[in-house]
């Protein structure tokens, strides 16, 4: 059993023990994959002798992976060094990459995952997709993985949105986690991620088919977000106040609503009705159970906002991209907010917004893309400054591959993509109103692992 907590400065001393001096500052990155059918792209289950469980099991096998995670028999995890390989609720498969000092690293692992991941496919005519939501299967087309906590959220979201269930199972992202020294740098990075969140739909859309067609967006996975859970989604309005800190935060998580707590790996369902917030539990507990510092970081995972505070600053607005461009999210984000310079550059793009501008330019993002509009500015605009901003603190940094070539590398595909104006979105409706001619199987070739030239 962890330390309990019985009062609001245990859990801002949770936010404080994150800091760390800039020397140690890493970036990591989480990348969400949509794995299917190479046959007729509907979504991979997670049993049987061809689904996601299998390819666990064959990772274990073939390189080195081990076991990290099971519930009754099933394997939901596993650990390789500092890396993890985790499954999202409809068996879309994750790498939780290890903490780099520079994107070099990340490709590396990045690019030694994905070989090993299409390697086992080929045994089992799977296939990952660069979409950030799969194309073709319908929820309940799509098995929810017998883990335990996703069966706990899962009714829930139903009560709470009309979206979470589509969220859960159908969408994925790229997620980068940073570093901070400090509470008035952690809130600052905390602020400048959340000021771009419309910037960075804009540029990473990739989610414009589901269920078989088109639904109308470029970001139709930004759009779900706005209709999952308002108690524990979107942008965060105290975060642009410019005295806005940890204990700010931690009476913003303190009332987000409970999923459940860990007791014995086992877990406690605390959603039924009236349901019970953190401030609840630390309060009066939850039966016999009190409340511990375990599970306030447990709670911290369960809140969805678009950059959430943990011991680092996490960046989640990113749809799952191809893989030539997987890189892109942690490497603009460590361009622009591991120099200080940068940082304020960037605030200058966007610090002028109130929220409610904030929140329509980012729906209009979601449907838009690049083509959407923040006043007289067009979004490709304000990408286009953001990219130079962010280009500028990498070489700066100056990072360096067995090459010689700096960070930038993995910002030039973006780069040309914005500068022309449009995104993965825009490219894939154009093909599959063209030469895909609403073909499921060319779509599944055009956008497969396979099809990019990446490595």
């Amino acid at each position: 059993m962890s330390d309990l907590v019985t009062k609001k400065d245990d859990l801002i001393r949770y936010f404080e023990t994150g800091a760390k001096p800039r020397e140690r500052w890493r970036i990591g990155t989480e990348y969400e994959k949509i794995a299917v059918s190479a046959r007729d792209g509907t979504a991979l289950p997670y049993s049987g002798p061809d689904g996601v469980e299998r390819i666990l099991r064959e990772l274990v096998e073939r390189y080195g992976w081990e076991p990290e995670d099971e519930e009754r028999g099933h394997l939901l995890a596993l650990k390789r060094g500092p890396a993890r390989v985790t499954i999202e609720p409809g068996a879309q498969i994750e790498l939780s990459g290890e903490q780099c000092d520079t994107i070099h690293c990340a490709h590396r692992e990045f690019t030694q995952h994905i070989q090993e991941l299409i390697e086992v496919g080929h045994g089992h005519d799977a296939v990952l997709l660069g979409l950030g939501m799969t194309p073709v299967s319908r929820i309940d087309e799509i098995e929810l993985i017998p883990k335990h906590r996703y069966h706990i959220m899962y009714p829930y979201m139903a009560r709470k949105g009309r979206l979470g269930q589509r969220m859960m199972k159908q969408t994925a992202g790229v997620q980068a986690n940073l570093d901070y020294s400090g509470e008035a740098d952690a809130m600052r990075k905390l602020r400048v991620s959340m000021g771009i969140v419309p910037l960075l739909y804009a540029m990473f859309a990739n989610s414009p088919l589901m269920d078989g067609g088109l639904n109308g967006y470029q970001s139709f996975r930004g759009h779900i977000w706005t209709d999952t859970d308002p108690d524990r989604c979107g942008m965060l309005e105290f975060v642009f106040r410019e005295n806005a800190g940890f204990e700010d935060y931690t009476d913003y998580a303190l009332d987000v609503p409970m999923y459940f707590i860990v007791r014995d790996h086992q877990y406690l369902d605390m959603t039924k009705p009236p349901g019970i917030t953190f401030r609840q539990y630390m309060e009066q507990g939850f039966g016999k159970e009190r409340a511990t510092i375990e599970d306030w970081g447990d709670h911290l995972t369960t809140i969805f906002t678009e950059v959430r505070l943990k011991k680092y600053i996490e960046s989640r607005t990113a749809d799952s991209q191809p893989p030539a461009l997987m890189l892109a999210l942690p490497a603009l984000l460590k361009g622009i907010l591991y120099d200080d310079d940068c940082t304020e550059g960037v605030w200058d793009l966007v610090k002028k917004w109130s929220f409610a501008e904030r929140v329509g330019i980012d729906d209009q993002a979601h449907k838009l893309g690049l083509l959407a509009r923040a006043g007289r500015m067009t979004l490709k605009e304000l990408c286009s400054e953001l990219l130079s901003i962010a280009n500028t603190g990498l070489q700066r940094q100056h990072a360096l591959n067995d090459k010689g070539e700096d960070e930038t590398i993995y910002l030039g595909r973006l780069m040309d993509q914005v500068r022309n104006g449009y995104s993965q979105a825009a490219l894939t409706i154009d093909k599959w109103k063209g030469r895909w001619n609403y073909d499921v199987r060319r779509l599944v070739d055009g956008t497969s692992y396979e099809a990019e030239a990446w490595l």
